[in-house]
């Protein structure tokens, strides 16, 4: 696809990890543009020419963000750096109205940043056992459970499928669901009195708005058949169709 000048931003911890895990997947989908990686540690960049924005995955987000008397969980790995550069930059993008994608922590701190809130210990919150949402690798991906998407949603007709298998590599997950989001995908298995069903996918309520959050992981899953497969493929192609079209609009 033709991008002109226009350029994708993607945020990650380890620019390594995302050429190799998130890259192959973009330009399989079609992107032939520029890619900008970036980290914590480098300058926030400018999103002047900026046609989208990818959060990778990653460790955890501080509770400071959500909730200032909330500690610290024992089993968090909080990487601060991350949640202090990545949360302005997901507020300019979404002031830009730009196409976001959030995968696994890029889903979860997209929420964050937009005004909502995260079970910090999945295991703990729902009273699972430990591994229900730790499976696998990056490079072998295992899938264990099933998502489902809201019949309704922009996420269910952009991937044409209702439930399909997952991998899943997380321990935090979306709570209250931001004011400008809305939860379309779940894991019905995984569930709370008081929360309801552990939420794997969230879109923008705006339909206007290309932003979506998944809690799995897509990217490892591009090359595999059947409808995992699929629907990774999918997310992906609407993603560069998304960032096709900005680049094309004039910038706001």
């Amino acid at each position: 696809m033709s991008s002109g000048n226009s350029s994708l931003l993607v945020s990650c911890k380890n620019k390594s990890g995302a050429e190799k895990h998130y890259l192959p997947a973009l330009r399989a989908a079609g992107w032939a543009g520029l890619i900008q990686l970036v980290a914590p540690g480098d300058p926030l960049p400018d999103l002047a020419g900026v046609t989208g924005f990818l959060l990778t995955g990653g460790d955890d987000i501080h509770p400071r963000h959500w909730d200032e008397a909330e500690a610290v969980h024992p089993k968090a790995e909080v990487d601060a750096d991350r949640d202090a550069f990545e949360i302005p930059l997901i507020r300019a993008a979404w002031d830009r109205k730009l196409p976001i994608l959030g995968i696994c922590r890029g889903e979860q701190i997209l929420n964050v940043a937009l005004g909502g809130s995260m079970v910090q210990d999945v295991p703990d919150h729902y009273g699972c056992e430990p591994t229900r949402h730790q499976h696998g690798t990056p490079d072998i991906p295992d899938m264990r459970h099933r998502v489902q998407l809201a019949p309704g949603s922009r996420l269910r007709a952009l991937l044409g499928e209702d439930v399909f298998l997952v991998n899943s590599r997380h321990h935090q997950a979306v709570k209250r669901v931001a004011p400008p989001l809305a939860a379309v995908g779940w894991h019905l298995d995984t569930i709370h009195a008081g929360t309801g069903p552990l939420v794997e996918a969230v879109e923008a309520v705006d339909p206007s708005r290309w932003v979506f959050g998944v809690q799995w992981h897509p990217e490892n899953l591009v090359g595999l058949k059947g409808p995992a497969g699929d629907a990774a493929r999918d997310l992906f192609a609407a993603f560069v169709q998304a960032l096709g079209s900005r680049a094309r609009t004039p910038s706001n």
